[in-house]
């Protein structure tokens, strides 16, 4: 009888929600209890967000990283859990994560990676997504899914390249190779039907994909906020743009044809990664089917933050930083469309890897720059939220001296050709994660 009770229970689990006939696996950590009330959707009205009827701003964070902490059988389970709990406690309900990473040969990149080989799954790293979107899911989180990379930390369009016969990938953090042959490398995937082919079976087989743990498909989960295109695709030069532009709007059309309910973006710098020309970043997001824009912003690489030089400190950066959000906020509003700076980052004192040394400037630059989406919630304005880079959570960095990523080393914000650590949010930065939740409070994510 109680088999049957239990069966019962399920069925109706499923129905209710009018999705996947898939039930949950056995034994799965998550309950139907804990999964069948629906996350409400998140939409675009105008110029805003709407989580429901009601305008939806936020400070989230980057967590690339977090379905490999899920993985089948692995101890990041628990470090996973209680980093989740972490972030929903200060009010970070919004998590842009990788749903890629190619390869996992080359030095400097992800592993294991997802897609080991070309049309190849690694089953234990897609259980660990399953499992982190239903732990996302439990605590009412979104999830902003990004597909593909334009670097080669993570295989990348570099790789659909190697799979495809265009010879190895002039990885740029080697000696033997610079960025300027790795740009012009990855500029050919937009260019390379195979390449591009592949990876729109990629996107097929992410989307749809239904979840072992709570028996949803992907495309039915409210828990995605936003399908993304790749992290930060570029347009590598002028005479490439009409290249670049077709390979979007194609990827963008087959996304919105597997999901027309949940939102799309790029994944865009913004100008930086647009030859530093606004107008062609107009250009090629222009297409009705993305839902709302993004940009990026690094004040150290721009060079417009340098630690402990006179002229380059933190009030120069936080100046440069709102001139860059208010060009794009402006665009956006022309175009009627929200904003997200999905990605930034300061370092903390020194540069220095330690969770023990002060982050005194970058609250500082965060607060400034978290300011101006109060403004934005109260003006009902464009600019919707932030995406900060990167939670390092309870992870520890290489204790080396280059401090980079090496497997068997804790996973952390940053990708694995930089120092672990340098621009990592620590679940030990109190500060900056209670400064976090006053700003979610006063968007209203906390109430």
């Amino acid at each position: 009888m109680r088999k049957i009770i239990l069966l019962l229970i399920t069925i109706a689990g499923i129905i209710s929600c009018k999705k996947s006939e898939t039930k949950p696996e056995e034994n799965a950590e998550t309950t139907i209890e804990e999964v069948k009330k629906e996350p409400e959707l998140i939409t675009v009205k105008g110029n805003q967000f709407y989580k429901g009827d009601q305008p939806y701003y936020y400070v989230g964070a980057n967590y690339w990283y977090g379905p490999l902490l899920a993985a089948k059988d692995s101890a990041g389970r628990e470090r996973l859990i209680k980093e989740l709990d972490l972030l929903k406690a200060h009010g970070i309900d919004n998590l842009r994560v990788l749903v890629g990473a190619e390869g996992g040969k080359n030095d400097y990149t992800v592993r294991p990676a997802l897609q080991y080989e070309q049309g190849k799954y690694n089953d234990t790293l897609l259980d660990g997504l399953d499992f982190f979107m239903s732990e996302m899911r439990k605590r009412d989180m979104y999830a902003v899914l990004y597909m593909n990379n334009n670097w080669e930390w993570s295989g990348g369009m570099a790789q659909y390249l190697s799979w495809n016969g265009y010879g190895d990938v002039p990885i740029p953090n080697l000696p033997e190779f610079t960025w300027p042959q790795y740009m012009e490398y990855t500029e050919k995937f937009h260019t390379c039907e195979p390449c591009m082919e592949a990876f729109r079976e990629h996107i097929k087989f992410i989307m749809g994909r239904t979840n072992k743990y709570t028996g949803l498909k992907y495309t039915d989960d409210n828990t995605v906020m936003s399908w993304q295109v790749a992290n930060e695709p570029r347009v590598f030069s002028e005479k490439h743009e009409p290249a670049f532009t077709e390979w979007l709007n194609e990827t963008v059309a087959l996304m919105d044809s597997l999901d027309s309910k949940h939102l799309i973006s790029t994944g865009g710098e913004g100008a930086a990664g647009y030859l530093w020309d606004i107008d062609l970043y107009r250009r090629t997001h222009t297409n009705p089917k993305i839902d709302y824009l993004t940009m990026h912003m690094w004040p150290k690489n721009w060079g417009w933050y340098v630690e402990g030089e006179e002229g380059k400190k933190v009030d120069d950066a936080i100046t440069k930083a709102k001139e860059y959000i208010n060009e794009h906020v402006e665009l956006a509003s022309k175009m009627n469309k929200p904003i997200v700076m999905s990605e930034f980052g300061l370092a903390r004192a020194g540069e220095s890897l330690s969770p023990e040394e002060n982050t005194d400037n970058r609250d500082q630059f965060y607060s400034s720059v978290f300011s101006l989406l109060v403004e934005s919630k109260e003006n009902k304005g464009a600019l919707a939220g932030y995406n900060f880079w990167g939670f390092g959570g309870y992870g520890k960095s290489a204790n080396r001296t280059d401090g980079k990523w090496e497997p068997g080393d804790d996973f952390t914000a940053d990708p694995p050709q930089e120092p672990q650590g340098l621009n990592n949010v620590f679940a030990s930065d109190t500060t900056t994660l209670n400064m976090i939740k006053e700003y979610n409070e006063k968007v209203g994510i906390l109430k």
